[in-house]
């Protein structure tokens, strides 16, 4: 787990003051390689790399970047967790250090850029070949390492962060980026918020050739309803590939702990690798000493007594909030999804005070299906489907009846029901579902609408939904398989860079492509089977859990109580924040009107959040952009 940077002139002309450059690109990602630094030119000065290390694996060498005996040079950010199997592979005698990041050198000259289908981890690289003059760079199938480029008068520039990239571009918002943002609360189609800086896509390489960039993709996941076996099948196959990937993820030089919230998929991570990592395993979980609506910390106690491993406790409080909610819009470069990036940020610096590897439940959910709006979504469409008599659609494999003893779990979300079905009822799937998830309704006369342009968020999002490799068989597939492809890469951003923030490696071990390769196969009725989320997940690794965990109801997801804060203890932040001079100049914002608007309702929700973290984003990127200079 590292920071990974370079510099590559695209016409072959030599690059004033490289080295330097790339110094200062390491020195902006400090904080994801406490370990070491290390800083490559090529000899001709038009091409180099940067890199910090957080030291995991061969501790004692397998410094980068990195150079084989054929010339070529890597720098590297993430792990092979299958690194072992590939040295035998490609035969040990040639290896020279342990570490993984020599295997990815090794497997480059044995199958060039086919190698990254033979690697199950998560990365982000560029490697430089020598004899051939290709700068080839990759990134893993579902964005868990991040990598972000822009192209400024024939140079290329990349590195983990878009933070270092800022001191060679003028820093102007992306409009398209913007939109999605107020849309989703993150980006599409490998847009950011920086207009010029895109991030190279989940599951796909960047090749640079003869001064030519080209972006392909590598891997994709495929969804084909498997009838032929039974949900016995399935559950006993998803013990044996997550039972293996967590085998695969306790691959480490340093010791290991978890992030524990006490739902049931950092559970499932945390029952499997405590029994086999034993006494030295540690969890993590965080509270907010608010009530039980914002206290999961029974259940993370119960699976660690369970377990019988040590777990760590944080209270977190409105005090904190205003302390560190800057600095985490600063290492997120540009704000995403939700505020359990707050929490997540605060326990992952306790963490890095105990452990430098940390396991987590990222990914679950879209790939079980445990989001309650895919309930709400897949319930009308079965009614329309029953009124319309084509329940025997393969979009209906599971029947409204079914569904209907499940809905209890609905009843906190009366509020959204009433929204939803206000307008557009049993319209077609693609329009319903973007209904359900746009957020851009609940924005008003704060944005300056008018100074925006035309483009519309819901093109791009039709062309993921509707995508090929889904069909339009199942519903329920269409709902995850969006899911996975954006929400989800918002939320590894979080992850990656919350943890990294504080120097700390965090692995997903729900992320490996087997296992996603399998439960993309699973159909519908098993996966949501009566309406039940993540069904096959809860009957198949039931056995590993305590009876409080496997049979909780109340999905909580680690809500922060902005609502609470906001009558008293954050009032006076947020409304310092909003009420700068800068602030209330913006060019697509009118925080005069959210200040009067928050004076008006007294409310800190989603709407609240997102113009928040607009804000501080701004304040510390283009107020104050010369940190990057």
């Amino acid at each position: 787990m590292c920071g990974i940077a370079g510099i590559l002139n695209l016409t072959g002309e030599q690059i004033p003051s490289l080295g330097r450059r790339l110094e200062m690109m390491n020195d902006l990602q400090r904080h994801r390689g406490p370990d070491g630094e290390g800083v490559w030119q090529h000899q001709d000065k038009f091409a180099g790399f940067g890199h910090r290390r957080l030291s995991i694996i061969d501790v004692s060498s397998g410094s980068q970047p990195m150079q084989d005996r054929g010339g070529n040079w890597l720098s590297y950010n993430g792990e092979i967790y299958n690194y072992l199997e590939l040295r035998e592979e490609l035969g040990v005698k040639q290896f020279q250090t342990k570490s993984d990041t020599e295997v990815i050198l090794s497997a480059y000259r044995k199958w060039g850029f086919d190698c990254v289908n033979h690697f199950r981890g998560m990365f982000a690289f560029s490697l430089w070949d020598e004899q051939n003059q290709i700068l080839y760079c990759a990134r893993d199938r579902f964005g868990i390492k991040p990598f972000y480029y822009t192209v400024v008068r024939d140079t290329l520039y990349f590195a983990s962060e878009i933070k270092a990239l800022l001191p060679f571009v003028d820093t102007e918002i992306n409009l398209e980026g913007f939109k999605d943002y107020l849309t989703f609360q993150f980006c599409l189609a490998g847009k950011t918020l920086f207009k010029g800086i895109q991030e190279l896509l989940p599951g796909h390489f960047l090749i640079v050739n003869n001064g030519s960039i080209e972006v392909k993709k590598y891997w994709e996941v495929h969804y084909n309803a498997d009838f032929d076996h039974t949900a016995k099948y399935f559950e006993e196959r998803v013990v044996e590939l997550l039972e293996e990937s967590i085998d695969l993820h306790l691959r480490s030089d340093v010791p290991v702990g978890s992030y524990l919230s006490g739902g049931l998929d950092s559970s499932i991570v945390a029952s499997l690798a405590s029994d086999k990592y034993k006494d030295e395993f540690v969890g993590f979980t965080g509270k907010f000493s608010l009530g039980k609506e914002y206290d999961e910390s029974e259940y993370a106690r119960a699976l660690a007594g369970y377990k019988n491993f040590e777990l760590q406790e944080l209270e977190i409080t409105a005090n904190d909030f205003v302390e560190n909610i800057r600095k985490v819009m600063y290492h997120l470069d540009y704000p995403v999804a939700g505020p359990g990036s707050f929490p997540q940020f605060m326990i992952s610096k306790l963490a890095s005070q105990h452990r430098k590897v940390v396991l987590g439940g990222q990914g679950a959910d879209e790939i079980f299906g445990g989001y309650t709006r895919y309930l709400v979504a897949y319930f009308e469409q079965c009614i329309k489907g029953a009124i319309d008599d084509t329940m025997d659609s393969g979009k209906f494999i599971v029947t409204y009846e079914s569904i209907i003893p499940n809905l209890k779990s609905l009843q906190k979300y009366k509020p959204m029901l009433k929204q939803f079905w206000k307008e557009g009822l049993f319209e077609d799937l693609e329009h319903r579902y973007f209904r359900l998830i746009n957020r851009a309704p609940s924005l008003g006369d704060e944005i300056r609408w008018e100074a925006l342009d035309e483009y519309h968020p819901f093109d791009t999002f039709q062309e993921i939904f509707l995508a090929e490799n889904v069909g339009q068989e199942c519903y329920f597939d269409s709902m995850t398989h969006f899911d996975f492809k954006t929400l989800l890469p918002a939320l590894l951003q979080i992850e990656d860079r919350v943890s990294m923030a504080h120097g700390l490696e965090s692995r997903v071990p729900f992320l490996d492509h087997p296992l996603i390769e399998l439960a993309a196969t699973i159909p519908a009725n098993i996966k949501f089977g009566d309406g039940k989320m993540k069904r096959v997940l809860k009957d198949s690794m039931s056995y590993c859990l305590p009876d409080i965990i496997t049979n909780r109801q109340d999905k909580m997801g680690f809500p922060v109580p902005l609502v609470k804060w906001m009558k008293e203890d954050i009032k006076e932040f947020i409304f310092d924040t909003f009420s700068s001079r800068k602030a209330l100049n913006r060019d697509f914002i009118d925080n005069k009107k959210t200040l009067k608007n928050l004076e008006r309702e007294w409310e800190f929700g989603r709407k609240t959040w997102g113009l928040l973290c607009l804000e501080l984003w701004q304040k510390d990127f283009f107020d104050c952009n010369t940190k990057f200079r």
